[in-house]
């Protein structure tokens, strides 16, 4: 079994403090940068040196954040490579002024995120999206050291200590708890029937990172890698050996077989932890987390204190809080201002004339009575008609039930012509009736709960039990109950990741008008919207719009008198009635606070 050379290994001092390294970092400055995405969690990390101060606006068209680090300047970094990672669109980073660096994040659709300074000399930016490759900017290039090349060697050819780009390893590679913390170095190493302790403990020189290997693990690891992400060459080995890899406590790397690892952490020290939410509910985490907790592990919501009790093994339960903690966000809080106009008008104009004409001895005694009776001398009765039989007489009334309700003229004319007495009658009306209604309820809630305002009022209505009527001795049984009407506005809003909102909205006028004739009910005119919209922060949007005009025109008179030009008017009654209705809702939300970030 052939051993590492010593010679080559005392390259590695050499070139891990390369050039780059050389070179004194000034306070005050941006070192790297890297977009990574895990678990459905993208972060984008920022690494400074020196004491920075943080501010940070959005924009859209197009949507994008804005990160000023005052106090710092901005190293030899690689632009972004201009891939569409998850949401981003484009990173770019300048020295916006002599002592300001200017980070902007350009994104499809800009996310809910949280900015993050907690750990020293990393900034962090998190936000929801989908897995990605990683990309990291490198300082600039490094001089390449020439490989060392043995046809019979069992050391690497060159671990060249250049920069590199990073992506996220899969189950049989590291998963690095802190991406920001990773030592990006590409590597070229030719291995040649190395034992895999010295492989492994290659790796761990390159990489800075503590890596154990099991008792149990034996064999030779015989490949060549080629300007590769050490991550990606140590993937490589692992897959070659059938080997796993887990990360521990304290960011140590345990390597062993994977059924090896499995029985390890089914005998791992649980650990139970407590983390009490402040906006989510705790069932509702509850049941979003459950997938994350091993077999052993559990997680109980305790609704009283609106805490999780999460217990699991030692290395993951970390992971589980923090998740935890990234769910319970700041809901914001929405004002939706509605605005209900509804305008009723109805124009009505009436005109109609009749006619009685008779004699002493004949007549209709429907419109116009005569008094008395000859024979009685008492008034005659108004459903009797007064006919001579005895000889030829005419009597007529025209029009007789035509009526005119509430008119606001009547005016009578009568005149003897001949032995006949003519007698005419005018009733006209016009009625003009106006309802304005304008109504603006405004109304509080929060992200995706539903908010209700009513203004109007409950009418009892009668409703006759059909089956008590006819029984004898037995008044018929009435029942009561309560119809509401008014003003009612539901909204159910949601806010997405570039602050626009969708509201679901549910908008209703309603009134109750009694019939006419005694004892029929009521009438209940309503008007009502339900849709759903997307509208900007602060925008009015209409909801619903309702134009209605109804004209209606009746005449009713005397055949073929009734229908002759100019005249016609003169024996006949006439309706024009015009009705015309408006109605027009508008909504205007607001977002009055926001998930607030850090500085």
């Amino acid at each position: 079994m052939m051993m590492l050379r010593s010679h080559a290994w005392l390259l590695i001092p050499t070139l891990l403090a390369g050039p780059a390294n050389n070179r004194p970092a000034p306070v005050g400055m941006v070192h790297s940068m890297s977009l990574s995405s895990s678990g459905g969690t993208a972060r984008f990390a920022i690494g400074v040196s020196g004491p920075v101060t943080i501010r940070e606006v959005t924009y859209t068209d197009p949507d994008r954040l804005v990160i000023d680090l005052e106090g710092a300047t901005l190293g030899d970094l690689d632009t972004y490579d201009g891939l569409r990672r998850g949401a981003v669109r484009a990173v770019r980073a300048k020295q916006h002024t002599e002592s300001v660096v200017r980070l902007v994040l350009e994104f499809d659709r800009l996310p809910a995120y949280t900015l993050d300074k907690g750990t020293a000399g990393v900034i962090t930016v998190a936000y929801a999206d989908r897995d990605f490759e990683k990309w990291s900017a490198r300082p600039g290039q490094v001089p390449a050291v020439r490989p060392i090349l043995a046809s019979a060697s069992a050391e690497p050819r060159e671990l060249a200590a250049g920069p590199m780009r990073s992506t996220q390893m899969s189950s049989a590679a590291v998963q690095l708890r802190d991406e920001t913390r990773q030592d990006d170095r590409r590597i070229t190493v030719d291995f040649d029937r190395t034992p895999i302790n010295e492989v492994i403990r290659a790796f761990a020189k390159v990489s800075g990172r503590s890596i154990v290997l099991g008792a149990g693990v034996k064999g030779e690891v015989d490949m060549t890698i080629v300007n590769q992400p050490w991550p990606f060459a140590f993937e490589a080995v692992l897959a070659s050996q059938g080997l796993s890899a887990t990360e521990m406590r304290g960011g140590i790397i345990r390597v062993d077989s994977p059924g090896q690892l499995a029985s390890i952490d089914s005998v791992e020290v649980l650990q139970t932890q407590l983390v009490r939410l402040n906006y989510s509910r705790a069932d509702g985490v509850a049941a979003a987390v459950q997938g994350l907790i091993t077999s052993r592990g559990r997680i109980v919501a305790d609704t009283l204190s609106n805490s999780l009790i999460i217990t699991d093994t030692r290395s993951r339960i970390a992971n589980v809080v923090d998740f935890v903690r990234g769910m319970d966000v700041r809901t914001p809080m929405i004002a939706i201002e509605g605005k209900i106009i509804y305008v009723d008008r109805t124009d009505l104009e009436q005109l109609g004339l009749k006619y009685d004409i008779g004699t002493s001895q004949q007549f209709f005694n429907r419109i116009l009575q005569r008094c008395c009776d000859p024979a009685t001398g008492q008034p005659y009765n108004p459903n009797i008609n007064v006919v001579n039989l005895g000889g030829n007489a005419v009597s007529a009334v025209s029009n007789a039930d035509a009526i005119i309700t509430g008119s606001a003229l009547d005016l009578i004319f009568s005149t003897a012509i001949g032995g006949f007495s003519v007698t005419s009658f005018l009733s006209a009306l016009e009625r003009v009736e106006l309802t304005d209604v304008e109504a603006t309820p405004l109304v509080h809630t929060l992200d995706h709960q539903r908010a209700q305002i009513l203004s109007g009022e409950e009418t009892p209505v009668r409703v006759i039990d059909a089956s008590s009527i006819g029984q004898v001795g037995q008044a018929p049984r009435a029942n009561v109950t309560f119809k509401q009407t008014g003003i009612q506005l539901t909204v159910t809003p949601h806010v997405t990741n570039n602050r626009q909102i969708v509201l679901e909205i549910f908008a209703e006028r309603s009134s109750i008008q009694p019939l006419a004739a005694a004892d029929l009910g009521f009438t209940i005119p309503t008007q009502r919207v339900v849709t759903r919209l997307l509208v900007e922060d602060g925008e009015t949007a209409v909801s619903g719009g309702l134009s209605v005009t109804t004209v209606t025109r009746n005449r009713a008179g005397i055949p073929l008198l009734s229908g002759l030009p100019f005249i016609g008017p003169l024996f006949s009654f006439s309706e024009n009635r015009e009705n015309r209705r408006d109605l027009i809702i508008l909504v205007t939300p607001r977002i009055l606070d926001d998930a607030v970030p850090l500085n």
